[in-house]
């Protein structure tokens, strides 16, 4: 089988051949800002967003892109081209773009404040992994939220999509401690619900969406997704600070996130969201996203849990 390619820097090259210098301040001060796309039928779904938020996250960090956003899209078709032949029809692809400082001899810090450097630009792809997550629609998510809290925005603007991210691998440790397959949701310093690692956090009752502030969080595509199609479905959406005890007494829970758009949590610290299991709004919601991309998204995950 042939090897897939990977946009590095100036050129396609064999994904074997694709590697960071250890000096590149992306390994040596995690100073990494990335993007996250994904196809539905071999078509990248809101490519122009994903590039788009990358552009502001570099704009903000003092990055500049080697490419334009026109050059970047072009480069993206192509890489997904080349690649969605190597796998089967029914399978997709996910799509990374990350952007770091470039590469310091010098090493990092205050050392290597008066560096001049070239940024390091990669665009990448994998096959979605659906059999990763057959288990967060049948059995729904567990959420955990661990002593670890959210890196408070006055630090690191969550509005920035980055992989400054060891505080979320230490949270993870403890998350796992309580369940092995549970996803870390982080409260901020205040005891609020933030976002999990890869996914915005959402509750529903009574036919209202709850998001939780956009000063804590990331605005994921996925939650504009979704939030779209809550107008189209007649919900209400209502962003406010949220804490566990409204969790535990929401009809439902979600997580949206781009791998697999959106999963039910049917459970928080042990105690179970609404009846446990999947709601009559979840179903109303993914049957939405399937129509908006014109493909079964539960049935191409690999279960009919509906």
């Amino acid at each position: 089988m042939s090897e897939p390619l990977v946009y590095l820097n100036d050129r396609f090259v064999p994904a074997s051949q694709a590697h960071l210098n250890i000096y590149d301040l992306g390994i040596v001060l995690g100073a990494t800002l990335t993007e996250m796309t994904r196809t539905f039928a071999h078509q990248p779904f809101r490519l122009e967003d994903h590039i788009g938020r990358l552009f502001r996250s570099c704009k903000y960090a003092h990055l500049q892109p080697p490419l334009s956003p026109d050059q970047m899209r072009e480069k993206t078709h192509e890489l997904i081209e080349a690649n969605c032949k190597l796998i089967e029809p029914g399978q997709d692809l996910g799509i990374i773009h990350f952007i770091t400082p470039g590469e310091n001899r010098i090493y990092a810090g205050s050392a290597a404040a008066t560096a001049r450097l070239t940024p390091t630009f990669c665009i990448h792809t994998f096959p979605l992994p659906f059999s990763a997550w057959r288990h967060l629609f049948t059995e729904g998510t567990h959420v955990v939220t661990p002593a670890i809290r959210h890196i408070p925005p006055q630090c690191l603007e969550p509005k920035m999509k980055n992989r400054s991210r060891l505080h979320w691998w230490l949270a993870d440790q403890q998350s796992h401690a309580v369940d092995p397959k549970a996803i870390t949701l982080l409260l901020d310093l205040e005891g609020n619900i933030t976002e999990c690692a890869g996914s915005n956090f959402l509750i529903a009752r009574d036919r209202t969406v709850y998001s939780p502030t956009s000063r804590n969080i990331l605005e994921g595509v996925s939650l504009i997704t979704v939030h779209e199609l809550a107008a189209e479905l007649g919900w209400n959406w209502v962003e406010k600070d949220l804490q566990p005890y409204d969790v535990v007494n929401a009809d439902e829970a979600w997580l949206t996130t781009t791998p697999y758009c959106v999963a039910p949590c049917t459970k928080i610290n042990n105690t179970p969201v609404g009846e446990g299991k999947p709601g009559p709004m979840f179903a109303e919601l993914i049957a939405a996203w399937s129509k908006r991309v014109g493909l079964d998204i539960l049935k191409q995950i690999g279960e009919s849990v509906i």
